[in-house]
């Protein structure tokens, strides 16, 4: 049995969970995490001085909990695997799980700005869209709690801006990914960019 961790980040309203969920369907023996599933409870998260929840940081993420499930599907991928259900997973059918790759999707805004984490990905890719695409998706979508006024410009792009630079000078080897193009034409190009790697791993006993 062998294992490959994928990483899917970016910015905001980028495209990262639209690739990641429809990567996940097309991969055999995969799995998927997201780091939006482990955002801290409201209540918690810190003010800065304008007033606006600070989300954009790791400190609003249970990143420790995030880390266990990552730990836990490197442990043992198949029992990982029955235990999150069908609707987490797509498993090959009729293969030997010895002779198998298992692939783990983490998709999070950020993944790779989270040292521990970043060091188990061997494969990033980063979503981006220019400004004024990602301003006017976020203001089309509706968030719990939802944005305040002038949010998007006084701190979701300001942090994006800070994270990114800080995960550049952090990380390297990271494929980016023109948010813009058609998701059919994203989701073959990193389809294939997975599919080479498992084939290399099969072949490399």
């Amino acid at each position: 049995m062998k294992t490959l961790v994928l990483g899917v980040g970016g910015v905001t309203n980028g495209g990262k969970s639209t690739l990641s969920k429809s990567l996940y369907k097309q991969v055999p023996n995969s799995c998927l995490i997201a780091q939006d599933e482990y955002f801290k409870d409201d209540s918690v998260v810190p003010v800065d001085i304008n007033g606006f929840k600070q989300y954009d940081m790791l400190d609003a993420i249970h990143m420790d909990t995030m880390m266990r499930e990552v730990e836990s599907w490197q442990k043992d991928p198949v029992a990982f695997l029955r235990q999150r259900g069908p609707e987490h997973t797509t498993v090959s059918a009729g293969e030997e799980e010895e002779e198998e790759v298992y692939v783990l999707i983490v998709e999070g805004f950020l993944i790779f700005n989270h040292r521990p984490l970043n060091e188990l990905i061997y494969k990033k890719y980063f979503m981006e869209v220019p400004y004024d695409i990602c301003k006017r998706r976020r203001s089309s979508r509706v968030y719990t709690p939802p944005d305040p006024p002038g949010y998007f410009d006084g701190y979701v792009w300001p942090m994006y801006l800070k994270n990114r630079l800080q995960m550049e000078s952090m990380v390297s080897g990271i494929l980016f990914l023109d948010g813009l193009k058609p998701k059919e034409e994203l989701l073959a190009a990193v389809c294939k960019d997975v599919c080479q790697e498992i084939e290399r791993l099969r072949e490399d006993d």
